[in-house]
């Protein structure tokens, strides 16, 4: 099995289905039951990720012997800061490296923006995403905002390209 990673828009047939995808998992398991049409479509509403595109973001998508299987934003903040967001594996691909890949993409991503911390909020729930930033070199930092949902923070100080 192949994977591969590469920058795409926001707004592409995958990228929206991993998104909706993404949006239907992280409010079903919010909730404690199966998100609803709604809940789901209120999450994709005004979600910034138009953001996570030219001078402001990227987006990549990674593909699996060529089937979208996961997806990941990041949005830059300032010129030495960005947060990572949206990191997301289909069920059945998790624990098959696409995670550690989508990560190293938006890293990539960062520091060719000459973005040198990358930070990222998630839920207590999401045990999985903990763990992945975790093996993947983040460390949990002090809180440094106060949105709904965010329970953990992590960042991680990247090496200059080529370090």
């Amino acid at each position: 099995m192949t994977w591969t990673v590469a920058p795409e828009p926001f707004d592409s047939p995958d990228a929206a289905l991993l998104r909706r995808d993404y949006y239907d998992e992280v409010a079903s398991r919010y909730w404690g039951r199966p998100a609803t049409v709604e809940e789901i479509e209120e999450g994709l509403t005004d979600d910034g990720a138009g953001l996570l595109t030219g001078a402001t973001g990227r987006f990549v998508v990674a593909r699996r012997d060529g089937r979208a299987a996961g997806c990941a934003g990041l949005l830059v903040l300032d010129a030495g800061t960005a947060e990572l967001t949206r990191v997301f594996v289909r069920p059945e691909h998790r624990g098959t490296g696409g995670g550690g890949l989508l990560l190293a993409a938006v890293e990539e991503a960062a520091r060719a923006f000459g973005v040198r911390t990358v930070r990222l909020d998630t839920r207590h729930d999401l045990v999985e995403a903990r763990g992945l930033y975790a093996k993947h070199g983040y460390r949990e930092v002090p809180a440094f905002h106060r949105r709904q949902y965010a329970e953990h923070w992590f960042a991680k100080e990247l090496s200059a390209p080529g370090v």
